[in-house]
């Protein structure tokens, strides 16, 4: 048995019975000169040799798994603490120790060995180039390249995080970008032209906002749709926030005057939240036994963002004093829920997101009354005006009068808003 023999001349066995894949590469010195080298294979199997210093080779596939990206034209980066591949497309990462991503996909690794200077890799492909070649790829840019601007301003990396499919590095991404503006490392808002939506990572389902199916959180497959919907939701909460700060990075307010640098920043906390928010649901998603992506997602809230593409007072009162506002409405019947369940975790997780989102609303109250004394507007009923020309149908009760009432937004804002008979069953003590 295995056991009886030196641990030596078993891992020589082993290296023997695997001797016929073993292929010479090269000279372990000329894929020093640049961080990954692309090898021809007969079979069209194109490997890459990643190089990371000082002294470590790394062999992988040639193309993404996702959508066959380059690798070769990957940055490598340290990702939560592991060394990983940057596909250039749509920057899904990889560990480079076992080719695992946080998206579930897995690309495809292979041994190496460094033996008397020279690299061996264990592939059953025959490899035509002996050394590195110099690639230039003709393939065209993905639909979401943009090139960086000379001074690395917010803008840019907002549009950046929009144009990011993998909703796991686009929270890395948020959390990153808020760091760095909060301490001062990026300075300019700047000037980037938003895409027309966001990407979205392939495979997604997605149904109109009617057509997906919640249930009531009576059963575990009921809390699992919930919190996907969530997750769904938070995940375009994270693509509004960034896209409020590229679209509008100019807005004009007063006499040749901008946007104040506190109202990046607020919106940057904002992007930073619903970020948190989708990590967290991410998490709890995993730990009931599945993951974003399963389900059917919808895509309503980019549809209101469309429709407030051109008005900043719009957006405003359309995404974060309806939408968001509703969020705060609906939260104590989903909570509850999840309470009559015992799924006290997700009931824990529901509380996070709710006193988050009571301030998402009163930044979206702030900056409305801002913009709209600044133009010498009377700010209840222009919001009056912009949901009705904006928002499809009325406002429903019950509201969450006292959520409403700490982010600032009182009953004069959305009374108003009902049908006229709800009106009528609110004033007589019907349900509000």
């Amino acid at each position: 048995m295995e056991e009886e023999f030196p641990a030596e001349l078993v891992e020589a066995l082993k290296e023997v019975v695997n001797s016929n894949r073993w292929q010479c590469v090269g000279d372990a010195e000329h894929f020093k000169s640049k961080k990954c080298s692309r090898l021809i294979s007969e079979d069209g199997e194109d490997m890459v040799i990643v190089f990371v210093a000082p002294n470590q080779f790394y062999a992988m596939d040639a193309s993404c798994p996702h959508a066959g990206g380059p690798m070769e034209q990957g940055d490598i980066e340290d990702i939560a603490g592991r060394t990983s591949i940057v596909c250039p497309w749509h920057g899904y990462s990889f560990r480079l120790d076992d080719g695992s991503s946080p998206t579930g996909l897995q690309q495809q690794m292979y041994t190496v060995r460094v033996l008397d200077g020279k690299i061996y890799v264990n592939t059953s492909s025959e490899i035509i180039t002996a050394e590195p070649i110099e690639q230039h790829s003709t393939d065209p840019a993905p639909p979401c390249a943009s090139t960086p601007p000379a001074d690395d301003s917010l803008a840019y990396w907002a549009v950046k995080i929009l144009t990011t499919a993998d909703p796991h590095e686009k929270v890395r991404l948020t959390h990153e970008v808020q760091e760095r503006w909060n301490s001062g490392s990026i300075l300019e808002v700047g000037s980037c032209p938003p895409p027309a939506q966001p990407t979205r990572q392939e495979g997604l389902q997605v149904l109109a906002p009617g057509k997906i199916k919640r249930g009531k959180a009576g059963t575990k497959a009921s809390r699992v749709a919930v919190l996907h919907s969530l997750a769904n939701i938070e995940q375009w909460a994270i693509d509004l926030s960034w896209d409020v700060i590229a679209r509008f990075s100019e807005t004009p307010v007063g006499d040749d005057g901008r946007l104040p640098r506190e109202f990046f920043s607020d919106f940057v906390k904002v992007a930073g939240d619903e970020a948190k928010h989708f990590k967290l649901l991410q998490e709890r998603l995993k730990s009931l036994g599945s993951r974003f992506g399963v389900l059917p997602v919808h895509n309503g809230l980019w549809h209101s963002a469309e429709d407030t593409k051109d008005s900043l007072l719009a957006r405003l009162a359309i995404v974060h004093m309806v939408h968001e506002a509703r969020g705060l409405d609906v939260h104590p019947i989903t909570q509850a829920r999840f309470n009559r369940q015992d799924d006290l975790q997700s009931v824990d997780l529901l509380k996070v997101i709710y006193t988050d989102e009571i301030t998402h609303v009163a930044a979206g109250m702030k900056w409305f009354t801002y913009l709209c004394r600044n133009a010498e507007i009377d700010c209840i009923p222009k919001f009056h005006e912009l949901v009705r020309k904006h928002f499809r149908g009325h406002l429903k009760p019950p509201f969450n009068e006292e959520g409403r009432r700490i982010a600032g937004m009182t009953k004069e804002w959305y009374e108003p808003l009902m049908k006229s008979n709800q009106k009528d069953g609110t004033e007589t003590g019907g349900k509000s």
